[in-house]
């Protein structure tokens, strides 16, 4: 892992959230602490590039409050360099402002081991005692303002006040109190910890979940802190003179996008239908999720990213699997479709609009908290997942008049950006959005000529590059920085401008054959594309991903349909994707 990091280490000096990025301070420090603690020399050149990037950057002081409770942890920094966060919020009422079931499910299986480790404050095993005291402008110990989430709002100045508060109270919060507190935490993770597949069956919170069982002093063999580390262990991709670790696995997501693809380019009988019987074998339909406490008459019937997470089921995932289901064989897999229809329809916000995991997740003033300064503790409705939502309603045949349908069309029509495109919370960035509602547009009815629909094509078009391709980096999701372009084009940024385009009719335009004649240039011999740049997110300005099969399967899917298209009836697909 250690040359993995020295792998990825830019040009300036850092180490950046996404490919060719700019220095992100946080990623950097924690990249020369780990170096560091793995015993490269401070003096090494590496190190050096980095420890003066660091410095430059205003030292490790600026990093955010993840990365200080992991020095906290180390006895890198004191614990008052992180907001106060007592494991007693767990008892808080549904009513309260701050209940966990209003924030995200990531941050939800996040913050619950982390709260048992914030309340036990333990030290990590350091015996070289490393320290980076070398990356602070300030001395850790002689800092006087940590704060980090700097909001522009009444709430910052509110929440800052409660954090002093507690920080005055919580040494003498009751000690049974917080033991129970602490019991009730490890009882939420047990019930969640979802085998070898990990709680949330994502990197952070499985690794808080591990060392929240080792402070607890929990025998590495016990059942749960044995499978908690194993689920960690399963993340990490070892391959010959380099190692890193997976944020999580994504089989569903590709698993179902891939079936599309291959449907899409005339692909039939048993690989479809293996694939598809897969995707259906795996919806969750006897587990009910965190998403009931805010939906709790809705029965459960959706589908996970991962290869398994039950009490986190996904409409995005739900949505594109239930189209390759119904594309497939609609009537072979009806109960299915119809149960995941029903859950989708259950967890509509009431904006119109569609979250990933919850509904109504959207209690912004939360994002102002000390600790939120990631700014990506909710998960509110997003034009992307909720044009996935809608292209499904459509293509099993329900009309605009819906009242889902119809709200969800509002919602989009309220969204579009001034420019003609549209946000893309899951992959990046105003490429991906503005593909994903001109595919639902085109599904539900929406007239092409519709200005909704002829600014978001302008709009796409002005932003195809000299070589016919598409690109943007995660630098967009950057407040004031240009929307949909980045350094280079990208196969699947290129595919998706694509399957835009042809989404609503504009299979004939010049940027299309520009489009589809830069795809055939460039793939290999092997016939796949060639694909370094991130192209998808985890969490905007948080980190950023790099799907390995986007590269594939959505250049076919574009490639597939322009034949189509082509050579059909049709100046449009009849498909909700």
């Amino acid at each position: 892992m250690a040359i993995y990091l020295r792998q990825i280490q830019e040009d300036h000096g850092g180490w950046p959230l996404f490919h060719r990025g700019d220095l992100n301070i946080s990623a950097s420090v924690k990249a020369y602490f780990a170096l560091k603690c793995v015993g490269d020399d401070i003096h090494a050149p590496h190190m050096v590039r980095a420890r003066q990037a660091i410095l430059q950057y205003g030292g490790a002081e600026k990093s955010n409050v993840f990365t200080r409770i992991q020095l906290a942890l180390f006895g890198a920094v004191p614990w008052r360099a992180v907001p106060i966060m007592p494991v007693e919020i767990i008892f808080l009422p549904k009513w309260f402002p701050f209940h966990l079931s209003k924030v995200a499910y990531w941050s939800r299986t996040v913050i619950v081991p982390l709260l048992v480790l914030m309340a036990k404050k333990p030290q990590a095993r350091n015996p070289r005692k490393v320290h980076v005291n070398e990356l602070f402008v300030t001395p850790p110990d002689k800092v006087g303002n940590w704060h980090s989430n700097n909001t522009q709002s009444i709430w910052n100045p509110v929440f800052r006040f409660i954090d002093a508060l507690l920080r005055f109270f919580e040494p003498v919060m009751p000690r049974g109190l917080r033991h129970m507190a602490i019991e009730k935490c490890v009882a939420w993770v047990k019930e969640r910890l979802n085998g070898e597949d990990g709680l949330g069956a994502i990197y952070p919170a499985m690794a808080n979940s591990v060392m929240m069982y080792d402070c607890l002093g929990y025998d590495p063999k016990h059942p749960d802190a044995a499978i908690a580390r194993k689920s960690v262990d399963k993340l990490v991709i070892d391959q010959p003179g380099r190692a890193y670790c997976q944020p999580c696995l994504s089989p569903i997501w590709d698993t179902a996008l891939a079936a599309h693809a291959l449907m899409e380019a005339g692909v039939e009988g048993k690989p479809v239908a293996d694939t598809c019987q897969w995707l259906a074998d795996r919806q969750v339909l006897d587990v009910v999720g965190d998403w009931a406490d805010w939906r709790p008459d809705v029965r459960p019937g959706g589908w996970a990213f991962q290869y398994a997470n039950a009490h986190y089921p996904d409409v995005d995932d739900t949505a594109v699997v239930v189209m390759a289901l119904d594309r497939l064989d609609k009537n072979t897999y009806r109960s299915a479709i119809d149960r995941g229809v029903e859950w989708v329809r259950g967890l509509q916000s009431s904006n119109g609009g569609w979250g990933a995991f919850d509904a109504d997740n959207d209690y912004l003033y939360l994002n102002h908290i000390p600790f939120a300064d990631h700014g990506a503790l909710l998960d509110p409705p997003s034009a992307d997942v909720t044009a996935r939502c809608l292209s499904m309603l459509a293509q099993l045949g329900v009309g605009k008049d819906d009242p889902c349908a119809a709200a969800a069309i509002t919602y989009l029509r309220r969204e579009q950006e001034v420019e003609g495109c549209w946000f893309g919370r899951w992959g990046t960035n105003y490429i991906y959005g503005t593909w994903s509602v001109l595919c639902a547009l085109n599904a539900i009815g929406i007239d092409h000529k519709d200005p909704m629909i002829t600014r978001a094509i302008d709009w796409l078009v002005s932003k195809q590059r000299a070589d016919g391709g598409w690109g943007e980096d995660g630098a967009s999701y950057e407040p004031g920085k240009p929307k949909g372009e980045g350094p280079v084009s990208t196969p699947a940024q290129t595919a998706w401008a694509l399957l835009g385009l042809m989404a609503v009719g504009a299979v004939d335009h010049p940027a299309a054959a520009k489009g589809i004649q830069h795809l055939t240039d460039t793939q290999t011999a092997e016939g796949l594309w060639e694909e370094e740049y991130n192209t998808a997110v985890g969490f905007p300005r948080v980190f950023y991903l790099r799907y390995h099969g986007y590269k594939a399967f959505f250049p076919l899917w574009a490639l597939a349909r322009y034949k189509n298209l082509r050579s059909g009836n049709s100046a449009s697909p009849l498909y909700g994707m």
